[in-house]
């Protein structure tokens, strides 16, 4: 094997990489966001809230992300021509940023949900006592609490979203795996640069595991 061809082609693969962060850490922020909403929803006293929240984590927990990406790339912009009557192309990466957030969000939410309950409730009866509504005892109690015990589980899919943004080659952006068998093909060197792209993400995702365990143990109550 030979890997001589790897320094050359380090520019390109390092604007892959920052594509594969960018597409990250906007579905991470993007998925808590969401996934917040949705855990108060399934938390709450309303039965439809709750349903409709529940039947968004069930539905997108039971398909796979790359049908996902597929269809937000493909399918969402012949609804938006329905709505508007005009075209409207979302863009690759545009439709990938929204795919991330919308599915990672079932799982944040899942462990936003489990994060305040298991916040005690006499907690809540303290902060309905002192007289505070609702979203004041959740933003200045509850959740500052949950997100400080959930804060490794969030990491975690964090790790898991870096690894997946490798798909977004279904609809032709350039990720980093995407760049580095790109650069491969291009020298006729496709083994070596798989072989280093996987030590790369094998690298990020081990030190990243490790960090979240060191953090959990620095968290934990």
């Amino acid at each position: 094997m030979d890997f001589s061809g790897i320094i050359p082609a380090i520019p390109g693969m390092w604007n892959g990489m920052l594509m594969t962060l960018q597409l990250m850490v906007m579905g991470v922020v993007g998925g808590i966001i969401i996934g917040t909403i949705l855990a108060l929803m399934r938390l709450s006293s309303s039965k439809l809230m709750a349903n409709i929240a529940g039947a968004y984590v069930n539905y997108f927990r039971s398909i796979p992300l790359l049908l996902v990406i597929t269809w937000f790339y493909l399918a969402v912009p012949f609804v938006l021509r329905w709505i508007t009557g005009q075209d409207t192309p979302i863009g690759a990466f545009t439709s990938c940023v929204v795919a991330f957030m919308m599915f990672e969000a079932a799982y944040f939410c899942e462990i936003v949900r489990a994060g305040v309950q298991s916040i005690s409730r006499g907690q809540m009866g303290a902060a309905q006592a002192l007289g505070m509504t609702y979203s004041q005892m959740m933003r200045l109690i509850i959740l500052p609490q949950a997100f400080r015990k959930m804060t490794p589980l969030l990491l975690q899919q964090s790790i898991i979203l870096f690894q997946d943004t490798s798909l977004v080659y279904t609809v032709g952006l350039v990720d980093f795996l995407n760049s580095a068998r790109s650069s491969g093909d291009i020298i006729g060197r496709s083994n070596e640069f798989l072989v280093i792209a996987g030590l790369v993400y094998f690298t990020i995702s081990f030190v990243a595991s490790r960090l979240v365990k060191l953090m959990q143990k620095r968290l934990a109550v």
